[in-house]
């Protein structure tokens, strides 16, 4: 059956090689259920039915992955936008946590039609190289300065907006120490070496007393307080417009350049850079997007970590399919995930956010109509404390430094429309 389903002998791979590329893969992300959990809490959401519905969601999202595409790619909900999803709509615009599921949703929808349609390949091609790798850096700077809140590191203050916190605290010494940790064990490429420095931050702190054990092992959450809570109607609001179309906008890119950068290390894409199948796993996203919202989290998407299963052999979805069966055996271990802090989860996040930015060294810095623009985009996301913010501004100054230097030719049809629509709305709505 499992030959049938995922051409074993055609992908040159067997069950043995599956299972470990799949076994790989989830302990180099697993740190997902302890860290989307304590962000969607900072939305008011319920931790217990969010680390379920994240296991949930993830394991859905593998599954589509796995029997509609056939690829070794995980899915589970997205670092950064998650972030945007508590700090930005619900923390900063004070929406409910039910409208923002709703703008997911919606979001998750649109991502479905344009990639049944043509619509997908014309949107990607149509926004320049800078500004793709400058959301991305910025989404990392945003990540980053949440991580710095979450540990102390960084607090408010009155005349300067933000300083130092109490840097001999233990919050901030443990974070700080589970951050080196981290990059210790990536360097030293130990399997699992984010989860093992989450882990470890919150040992330490159980040991000191500084923090409850809840134990490791129970039975499952309940999912019911946020399952199917999206509210739609409030989402539709003219307000939100952005809001969904940052969702949507971050989750086409980051798939689609994720599953680009995958094909190519799997050696799946063929020789004219088209990638097989592709049209099937941009289905399974959207639809993993769109079943993660009414399961109750933000948006599910592909990871990048799958290439640590790629690279143990992983080459169809019989290793997603593995992924999916460990997330939904890690509903079970809910106690271990209440009991982490959030000083334990923020040097992953400081971790992501270092991996992210990274994505700056892509930008044309000799060309400062390119560089300016990109520049725009990565910082206004963290200092406006939104993607959404971070993309219109972005979208707004890409047109207006080409129109005013006289390449106005360089602004796609697509790209001025939307930085038209984003000026309008800062003029009616604000």
């Amino acid at each position: 059956m499992l030959e049938q389903v995922f051409k074993l002998s055609e992908n040159k791979t067997n069950v043995r090689t599956e299972v470990v590329a799949g076994i790989t893969t989830f302990l180099t992300m697993a740190y997902i259920i302890f860290v989307n959990p304590a962000i969607l809490a900072e939305a008011k959401m319920p931790f217990g039915a969010v680390f379920a519905a994240t296991c949930v969601a993830a394991a859905i999202g593998c599954f589509l992955m796995a029997f509609l595409a056939n690829y070794p790619i995980a899915l589970a909900p997205g670092m950064g936008l998650n972030a945007y999803f508590a700090f930005g709509v619900v923390g900063g615009m004070g929406h409910s946590w039910q409208v923002a599921l709703g703008c997911v949703f919606i979001s998750g929808v649109l991502f479905f039609i344009i990639s049944v349609l043509p619509i997908r390949e014309w949107i990607v091609n149509a926004i320049p190289m800078s500004l793709k790798m400058a959301i991305a850096a910025g989404i990392g700077l945003f990540l980053a300065l949440i991580a710095l809140k979450n540990s102390g590191i960084v607090v408010a203050h009155p005349a300067t907006l933000v300083t130092h916190g109490n840097l001999t605290s233990f919050p901030v010494i443990m974070a700080t120490l589970g951050f080196f940790l981290i990059v210790a064990l990536e360097r030293r490429r130990i399997m699992g070496g984010v989860i093992i420095g989450i882990l470890a931050v919150t040992i330490v702190a159980i040991a000191a007393g500084q923090q409850k054990f809840g134990g490791i092992f129970d039975t499952p959450p309940s999912i019911a307080p946020v399952f199917l809570q999206m509210d739609l109607a409030g989402a539709f609001k003219v307000g939100l417009v952005t809001v969904v179309f940052a969702f949507l906008f971050v989750d086409l890119f980051d798939n689609t350049g994720t599953l680009i950068a995958l094909a190519h290390r799997g050696g799946f894409m063929r020789p004219d850079g088209t990638v097989p199948r592709l049209h099937r796993a941009l289905m399974a996203d959207s639809g993993a997007a769109m079943i993660g919202a009414a399961v109750g989290t933000s948006t599910t998407t592909s990871y990048i970590e799958s290439a640590s299963g790629i690279n143990e052999g992983g080459r169809t979805g019989l290793t997603a399919a593995v992924i999916g069966l460990l997330f939904l055996l890690a509903l079970f271990v809910s106690p271990l995930a209440g009991s982490i802090p959030a000083y334990a989860t923020a040097p992953a996040l400081f971790y992501v956010a270092c991996l992210m930015v990274r994505s700056l060294t892509e930008i044309e810095w000799d060309d400062v109509t390119e560089a300016a623009p990109a520049v725009v985009t990565a910082i206004t996301m963290p200092f406006t404390f939104s993607i959404a913010e971070g993309i219109a501004f972005g979208f707004i100054s890409y047109a207006a430094i080409k129109v005013a230097t006289g390449r106005y030719r360089d602004v796609h049809p697509a790209v001025g429309t939307l930085a038209v629509l984003f000026v309008i709305k800062y003029a009616v709505i604000g």
